[in-house]
């Protein structure tokens, strides 16, 4: 995972525009939940505020996969999510963390668009999982903790905000906000990768944010980049561009969001 910038601004009730990014496994908003692309269900539970993503986890100690055993799927996870009812965030949250050492190593975002809440989770083999509310403000999650200072992470964190500050409240399109941050195929520094444990050059080849690179003989790197924006009136869009059978493909979902809660 490239990287997920987001805002989460403190109520009353604020415009979101949040980018989102994926590598080799998608991880996108209503996309592993059997939403997204259309799918009355997953506007459904947007139309309700309920927003959830997942990331795989990968950090210094991480294996990934838990030795001997065959963890459930992510996905379900953000089903669940998505399937959280009338639970906040945090109350959610609460109960994956009882079950989060069955899963390989992941992070994910809860967040109640209604309430302005936005709960982060994630779990490491051996430690307890952690759980922790948002505070407002922007924020980058990569493959390692929320915010954590990875090259690509800070990088991107300054984009966005730059982003922000030059178009303050002005309209702009989620196409325009996606080509302008999630494309960047910088590296970082050498010096400056993180070490989780992989092949120092191989560290190096996904230290953009934009990955674009060759794993053997086949192409290896980020094949989906989407954002999604709420107006103050409920209006909700969610852009997609993903890559399928080497075409990148664009996809425009909206509707209203239920603000009688």
């Amino acid at each position: 995972m490239a990287g997920s910038p987001g805002v989460r601004p403190a109520p009353p009730l604020q415009p979101r525009r949040v980018p989102l990014q994926a590598d080799e496994a998608s991880a996108v908003v209503g996309r592993r939940g059997g939403g997204g692309r259309g799918d009355p269900r997953g506007q459904g539970r947007a139309r309700r505020g309920h927003v959830a993503g997942v990331h795989e986890g990968r950090e210094v100690g991480l294996p990934d996969q838990r030795p001997g055993t065959q963890p459930p799927g992510w996905g379900e996870i953000q089903r669940g999510a998505s399937r959280q009812g009338r639970q906040g965030p945090l109350e959610y949250a609460t109960e994956i963390a009882k079950e989060a050492d069955q899963y390989n190593g992941f992070n994910l975002v809860l967040a109640d668009v209604h309430s302005g809440t936005m709960v982060y989770i994630s779990n490491k083999p051996g430690d307890a999982p952690v759980v922790q509310t948002v505070s407002p403000g922007c924020h980058v999650l990569s493959n390692a903790a929320i915010d954590s200072p990875w090259p690509k992470v800070l990088r991107l964190g300054q984009s966005f905000n730059r982003f922000l500050a030059a178009h303050d409240d002005a309209e702009v399109s989620l196409k325009q906000m996606v080509e302008e941050l999630m494309t960047d195929t910088v590296k970082a520094d050498r010096s400056a990768v993180p070490d989780t444990g992989v092949d120092p050059d191989w560290e190096y080849q996904l230290s953009s944010i934009f990955i674009d690179t060759k794993k053997g003989q086949a192409r290896y790197g980020t094949r989906s980049m989407a954002a999604i924006g709420v107006k103050l009136d409920g209006e909700v869009t969610f852009y997609e561009r993903s890559l399928a059978s080497s075409l990148w493909n664009e996809n425009v979902v909206q509707f209203e969001m239920d603000m009688a809660q």
